[in-house]
């Protein structure tokens, strides 16, 4: 199976558990604003391995996470409804890894391997 030039994993640090079913969107900016790529849903192990193509053109992009639907589900409160992520990609680089980490009233990320 070939992995996207970009892939992702969310961890809710309150459960100590990956995130499962979290509506990933994957956008790209171009000169009318931001155009979807593609769109995802984290696996039972709150990844999401298959997010648009297997390799990307260099610039900006963005990643969408619908945080409400996760925590609705669950019946719990938060603060954030989503969670967007806007970061540079050059082509030249094999592969991008955006992690998440997770819980109602935070969120923070970092460049992954």
């Amino acid at each position: 199976m070939t992995v996207s030039h970009i892939t992702t994993h969310v961890l809710d640090t309150v459960q100590g558990v990956p995130a499962p079913g979290i509506a990933v969107q994957l956008l790209a900016q171009d000169g009318d604003g931001w155009q979807l790529v593609a769109e995802a849903v984290t696996d039972a192990d709150g990844r999401a391995k298959q997010l648009g193509p297997e390799r990307l053109s260099s610039g900006a992009y963005r990643l969408r996470f619908d945080t409400g639907a996760y925590f609705a589900a669950s019946e719990s409160a938060t603060f954030f409804p989503e969670a967007l992520l806007t970061f540079l990609v050059d082509e030249e680089r094999p592969h991008y890894h955006v992690p998440l980490l997770l819980s109602p009233f935070a969120y923070s990320t970092y460049r992954g391997s």
